[in-house]
């Protein structure tokens, strides 16, 4: 065993024993589409007195982490995003109007001395933008009183509890402390309130949040004129239930936000939804993964097998390398890590193809030299088409938001974690078997002694595929325009994420016809709702904005209608959120195409470049063209499998370039097209095996994964098939035209890999 082959197989047992243990010791953080629960996004605002900048977004947060652990949340979760967003995500919170009620307030909270009681029409004045000497509110009975200016704020709270007295007959009741000056201006406030005779309206103190009076206690008999309440502390009480008690505490005790908030996104994800997701997904990426070794068994034998074993090492790097990034795994999420076994596939496959042609080509040199070459020989493709797809993620990360962005993140883990498995793992498993006596007496065992059904046909038949280019070309366009003029006619129905409005979908106990819903949420006062049922007893409703009280009437009127039942989602998105989501969106697509471009251009030439990233639109535009027709939802989901579908394109796309580029370095004579045509000949098998490993997963997943990923798979399903389609027939073809136009040579640009001969079928 050569000191190389030592030093990986130390790092691979080094990788895998730190992974193992992290896989064991750490868990992996779930994101609240796979836990259940509500996640609530507040955008911090202007206000007349206060600039929503990054310091009074750190404030707010730090206003709201108190309000949030005064909810007694498990596990709760808030994090700044951007200069003036807020992210909350509060675990098995299913109804969300108390936590938004609570987190959504501006919470501008003051304690007024009341001046008396108002006349019906002074109640419709407001208070002016800077401190009025007396403004005019309702009180909590709706009775409109007179109030002086603010005497505390909530900044002079120190804490406040609900809490509970029997002894005294008390009941629940708020204990209120207060902080530094906070006490005495409290004395000062209620000693003027004192004065005042038992009864009279101005013997009370209003606590005031948002312009609205949230309590207005009296001032208890036993205190002494002028003298007040001191000690820096003080009881509200008034007959509350726990509950009362407990929501006024968490106002009072929240404090005062310095700018005012709004929530632009809100979603609430049942447990019972995540549950079956992780389930369906497990059982898609077993099944799938099973399917997927036993055809690259089937295919490689033996080094198939070792590729298998490699697999399984991919899947714990992986989710080592999630929990150990802390990184949390969204419902998109999981199907990228599914989806990148097939990934470490396509390297595994590059390198034993390559490794057949080396020992076809040089069978003397027996099978170890045909490996060593196989994996030297591969390595360039294999890198290009990586760092393409890192390029995907990457945008995915900075641009995206929420479970999208967690795609990105669990892509990029995944990209890397199987280019080591297949570079480093699989390579020591496969140096080990080949060194074997009993293995190299035996060549056809390990799959490279054997050229392949697909290659044996190619070179009976040596097809020349690129003498009908514009033909190929012709094809490509019409594709192209029967899929575009879907998006004319049919249009694209953005999702709630793009729009803004709000989704809501349910399990119902019954059946459920989707226009009895419809009228039924018509005479609730909501005629533009739209409804859609999918299977036998779930229904999904999207309208235009709703507040949380106007959504609990849409679930009270599916509930009376169906029997009953259970909300498995709830999307809200603001309507300058969704305005965003759609730039982010495009801002992706068009950074995308155009690091791609840059890329390739450098890695390649111009005309390469072009060629794969008018290749690459002309698979996404196909792409979106079948989701019109299909009539199927444009979302952050959708997004994610565009994105992807781009990446897997250009892989398709690098993979033949680079052939073009090795044999055009050995043989300036041959024209263009015939390089072209063998480099695409010499490549296929690797297409074929590789398209083939990644469908047994998007199938399983499809079929398995649940209604959540179906549509997922089934984007990726098309992009696979017609980036596989063309790779070969538009982007070769496309080069080829390119190149006869261009007045520049073929490119000569010689890859390590070139100086040691040019591999033939």
């Amino acid at each position: 065993m050569t000191r190389a082959i030592r030093v990986r197989a130390f790092f691979a047992l080094a990788v895998l024993a730190l992974s193992l243990y992290i896989t064991l010791s750490v868990p992996v953080r779930l994101g609240l589409d796979l836990r259940g629960g509500t996640q609530i996004v507040l955008e911090t605002r202007d206000s007349p007195t206060a600039k929503a900048d990054s310091e009074a977004t750190d404030r707010t947060l730090e206003v709201l982490r108190h309000r949030i652990d005064a909810l007694g949340v498990a596990e709760p979760s808030i994090a700044r995003s951007g200069d003036n967003r807020i992210i909350v995500e509060l675990p098995g919170i299913q109804d969300p109007r108390e936590a938004a009620d609570v987190l959504g307030r501006t919470a501008q909270l003051a304690f007024h001395p009341v001046l008396g009681t108002a006349d019906a029409g002074e109640a419709s004045r407001r208070p002016l933008p800077k401190k009025p000497a007396e403004l005019v509110l309702p009180d909590e009975s709706g009775q409109p009183v007179r109030l002086g200016p603010s005497a505390l704020t909530g900044a002079d709270v120190d804490s406040a509890e609900a809490r509970i007295d029997q002894q005294s007959g008390v009941g629940w009741y708020v204990g209120v402390d207060f902080k530094g000056a906070g006490g005495d201006a409290w004395a000062r406030l209620t000693g003027e309130a004192a004065c005042r005779p038992a009864g009279d309206p101005a013997r009370r103190v209003a606590i005031v949040l948002d312009d609205k009076v949230i309590s207005s206690p009296q001032v208890n008999s036993s205190v002494a004129c002028r003298t007040g309440i001191d000690g820096g502390s003080t009881q509200i009480t008034g007959s509350f239930s726990r509950d009362e008690a407990r929501e006024l505490g968490l106002l009072i005790n929240g404090g005062a936000l310095p700018v005012p908030v709004e929530t632009v996104e809100q979603r609430t994800v049942g447990p019972t939804l995540g549950a079956s997701a992780i389930e369906a997904s497990a059982r898609a990426a077993v099944i799938g993964t099973a399917l997927t070794s036993l055809f690259i068994i089937a295919v490689y034998r033996l080094l198939g097998a070792l590729a298998a074993v490699a697999l399984a090492c991919y899947g714990v790097i992986s989710y080592a390398a999630l929990a150990a990034l802390g990184a949390t795994l969204t419902l998109p999420g999981l199907a990228g890590f599914v989806l990148a076994i097939g990934m470490a596939v396509d390297a595994n496959v590059l390198v034993f193809e390559r490794a057949r042609e080396e020992y076809a080509a040089r069978q003397s040199k027996g099978l170890r030299a045909a490996l060593t070459a196989g994996f030297r020989n591969a390595f360039s493709a294999i890198a290009d088409s990586n760092i393409t797809t890192l390029i995907a993620a990457g945008l995915l990360f900075f641009l995206a938001s929420g479970p999208v962005r967690g795609f990105g993140v669990t892509l990029g883990i995944g990209v890397l974690a199987s280019m080591l498995s297949a570079l480093v793992i699989t390579r020591v498993l496969a140096d080990y078997a080949v060194a074997r006596r009993s293995v190299r007496r035996r060549p056809r065992l390990t799959g490279i002694a054997d050229t392949g059904k697909v290659r044996d046909w190619l070179v009976r038949r040596n097809p020349d595929l690129m003498r009908r280019r514009r033909t190929w070309l012709a094809a490509s366009a019409a594709a192209l325009v029967l899929a575009t003029s879907g998006i004319a006619l049919r249009g694209l129905d953005f999702g709630v994420e793009f729009t803004g409005g709000r989704l809501m979908e349910y399990a119902t106990s019954a059946p459920v016809d989707a226009d009895r819903a419809r009228d039924a949420l018509a005479d609730a006062g909501l005629p533009r709702a739209v409804v859609q049922t999918s299977g036998d007893d779930d229904l999904s409703v999207r309208t235009d904005q709703l507040s949380n009280a106007e959504a609990a009437k849409v679930d009270k009127t599916i509930g009376d209608l169906a029997g009953g039942a259970d909300k498995i989602r709830d999307e809200l998105i603001g309507p300058s959120l969704g305005d965003e989501l759609r730039r982010g969106a495009l801002i992706a697509l068009a950074s995308a195409l155009a690091a791609q471009l840059l890329y390739l251009a450098v890695r390649f030439r111009w005309t390469f470049g072009t060629s794969a990233v008018a290749a690459m639109a002309h698979d996404a535009l196909i792409l979106v063209g079948v989701f019109a027709w299909l009539g199927k939802p444009i979302d952050g989901v959708f997004l994610a499998a565009l994105l992807t579908v781009i990446g897997y394109s250009v892989n398709d796309s690098v993979v033949v370039f680079d052939r073009i580029r090795e044999l055009s370095a050995g043989d300036r004579r041959t024209p263009f097209a015939r390089l072209a045509n063998t480099a695409i000949l010499q490549t296929l098998p690797r297409t074929v095996n590789t398209g083939m490993g990644a469908v047994f997963i998007l199938c399983a997943l499809t079929l398995l994964g649940g209604d959540s990923l179906t549509d997922f798979a089934l984007a990726l399903l098309i992009g696979i098939v017609v980036g596989t389609y063309s790779s070969m027939f538009t982007a070769a073809p496309l080069a080829i035209e390119l190149q006869a136009h261009s007045t520049n040579p073929p490119p000569s640009t010689t890859p390590r890999s070139a100086t040691r001969g040019a591999a033939v079928i």
